[in-house]
């Protein structure tokens, strides 16, 4: 019986619209493409997520990438302000799931810098009965030891979850702990999968 419903954030409870806010600041196609491989498609990205690096170390290491465009890397890099948006159907969805009983938690590979600079995305977090930020723990999804994290700091019988996530290594690293899980696409079929799960 299912119990627990833990959301990802990032495109599953937020949208977040990386490539659109490169673009805002009104580069050339070849530049947006170019500043996005050196920062959000880096794997020093995920540091900012795992929360143990400061921000110049990060932002020194996107440019290394490409030195050409430090003065892009750095413009963008600057504030992160409307690189995540709210998903409409996010709090409805999650009181919906609250008054059919069920816990409701998040756990997001996510950063300090997002968290505090991107709160205007965050109002789902008044709704939902707790979770886990990565950069909290420094420790970021796929790692097994981020969900037994979260299992633990809620005392949850993974059999009793669910973890809703875009990515399929995410889904894959919490269905080898035994938790259910579903790979999000988009909110009606993630929402059919999960009432499909809730009736069994």
């Amino acid at each position: 019986m299912i119990k627990t419903v833990i959301f990802d954030v990032g495109n599953v409870l937020t949208e977040f619209g990386w490539k659109e806010f490169i673009r805002s600041f009104g580069y050339s196609e070849d530049i947006c493409k170019r500043v996005g491989d050196a920062t959000i498609e880096s794997p020093y990205w995920k540091e900012y997520d795992r929360g143990v690096m400061n921000n110049d170390d990060i932002v020194n290491s996107f440019v290394s990438l490409d030195k050409e465009l430090e003065k892009e890397i750095r413009e963008t890099m600057a504030d992160f302000k409307g690189i995540l948006k709210p998903a409409e159907y996010a709090v409805p969805w999650i009181e919906d799931l609250k008054s059919r009983g069920l816990q409701v938690l998040f756990l997001s590979n996510f950063s300090e810098r997002a968290f505090n600079e991107c709160q205007d995305a965050l109002g789902f977090l008044d709704h939902v009965d707790g979770g886990i930020f990565s950069y909290t723990v420094k420790l970021i999804k796929p790692d097994p030891e981020i969900y037994k994290c979260i299992l633990d700091r809620y005392d949850l019988d993974p059999a009793e979850c669910v973890f809703i996530d875009d990515l399929d290594e995410n889904i894959s690293a919490a269905a080898a702990l035994g938790i259910h899980t579903i790979l999000f696409k988009d909110k009606d079929s993630a929402s059919s999968e999960l009432d499909f799960l809730l009736n069994r």
